[in-house]
């Protein structure tokens, strides 16, 4: 009996040797579930935080170009011929440019 173990050393241990493979692939399942799960969480928070920098961006934009716009208009208000003549210029020199 002493010889068989020797020749067939996976006879007695065919259980623990089927199971031991398949605890490990549960436990590697369940390790890269919660691995994906962190990953997923973290990069969502990080994704939130991005959408409130860009929004908050966006808005300050928006309200520096419709300051810009206000400026605008309040200076052709103020000065109607130095606007309409300074837009004639710089009709006239971006016609030269184009027109080459």
């Amino acid at each position: 009996m002493a010889e068989e173990n020797p020749m067939n050393p996976g006879a007695a241990t065919s259980g623990m040797g089927t199971s031991e493979p398949t605890s490990n692939f549960e436990s590697s399942k369940t390790h890269a579930r919660r691995a994906a799960e962190d990953l997923k969480t973290a990069a969502t928070s990080i994704a939130g935080e991005y959408r409130g920098k860009a929004e908050q961006a966006w808005g300050d934009a928006q309200d520096r170009a419709r300051t810009f716009q206000e400026d605008g208009e309040a200076y052709v208000r103020e000065n109607p011929t130095k606007a309409v003549f300074t837009a004639l210029g710089i009709g006239f020199v971006l016609g030269i440019i184009f027109r080459r």
